[in-house]
């Protein structure tokens, strides 16, 4: 039994990593290299991606602040600075192990501040369903916005879905159906962990009072204001890099509002930091705005290395801070 335990975790972690090392293994084959270092050295604006970095930051300091107000309405009172910090280092975690950043930055709040693991995650999905809806309504409202775009640049330059369809090799379309499937296999995973889960009666409070949590929130507006933020903030430090590149600097606000809904939804598939699949999502939308391929691939290289970096940075910053920290119950 124990060994079958090992083997399952072992293929929930080892999976997720394969899928993406295909993916950039296949975008990346037989490519020149050296365009990327040229780019590096000699094209790209660092002052743009220097002045994306703060936003970067912010968003995930409004996600911890927006935390510790779903905690609140539970009885859990965690110090603003754990939050933020628990925040810093989950994202981190995830780069190492897919979702476990999740119950990293609990585990960190029971830690540090005493807070119930359960009630904790249970605001953790919560949160998970509100970015949920918050990405589909985004994603949603513009592509709508855009179809008359997408119309014009097909009238204009004579093209149609067919054409753009047919620009998608056979692996093309293997590497697509195959993130479909690694998503559904998420879902069930975590259908079937939850289901297993809720036989134990402590979890199903637990969980069942973090989410229920947000309607004992004190200031609705404030909780909209962080979520609003954090997205904003996302799209932001995503949207600035843009200018770092002459070949996308053109673009727009619209182009990158789109690239940004497509990649946030394929990060759902499980790859550290969403390496491969988000890849595969932003290059493929910028090339139907017009970036060529190989132009497509240094943006979406450079962008994700560089904020992947960032996350790392954050993620050591914070384990520093709370290896320091004194827990709550020592302040008393």
């Amino acid at each position: 039994m124990e060994l079958r335990k090992i083997t399952n975790d072992t293929v929930k972690i080892a999976l997720p990593m394969l899928l993406g090392g295909a993916i950039l293994y296949w975008m990346y084959h037989g490519f020149d290299f050296k365009q990327i270092e040229h780019v590096l050295l000699h094209e790209m604006n660092w002052t743009w991606m220097i002045l994306s970095f703060p936003f970067g930051i912010m968003a995930q300091v409004f996600r911890g602040l927006r935390w510790k107000q779903t905690l609140a309405p539970i009885g859990e009172k965690p110090r603003t600075s754990t939050c933020v910090n628990a925040i810093f280092l989950s994202y981190a975690a995830s780069l190492v192990i897919p979702r476990i950043g999740e119950f990293a930055r609990c585990g960190a709040l029971q830690r540090y501040e005493g807070t119930s693991f359960t009630k904790a995650l249970g605001t953790v999905v919560t949160e998970r369903v509100i970015d949920s809806l918050l990405v589909l309504m985004i994603t949603g409202t513009t592509l709508l916005m855009q179809l008359g775009v997408f119309s014009i640049f097909f009238d204009e330059t004579g093209t149609s879905m067919d054409g753009i369809l047919s620009r998608f090799s056979t692996t093309g379309y293997v590497v697509t159906i195959l993130c479909g499937l690694a998503a559904i296999f998420l879902i069930y995973i975590l259908i079937k962990k939850l289901s297993i889960y809720n036989k134990v009666k402590n979890t199903i409070t637990g969980l069942w009072a973090g989410i229920i949590s947000l309607k004992s929130v004190k200031n609705i507006p404030l909780f909209l204001f962080y979520s609003l933020a954090i997205w904003g903030s996302y799209f932001l430090h995503y949207y600035l890099t843009f200018f770092c590149f002459g070949f996308t600097s053109h673009l727009g606000m619209m182009c990158a509002m789109v690239t940004f809904a497509v990649g946030s939804i394929a990060v759902v598939v499980p790859t550290p930091n969403g390496a491969g699949p988000w890849h595969f999502a932003v290059k493929t939308m910028l090339v139907l705005y017009g970036v060529s391929d190989a132009n497509a691939c240094i943006f979406v290289l450079i962008v994700h290395t560089v904020q992947t970096m960032l996350v790392i940075l954050l993620g050591v910053y914070s384990w520093g801070i709370l290896a320091f920290t004194k827990r709550k119950a020592a302040l008393a």
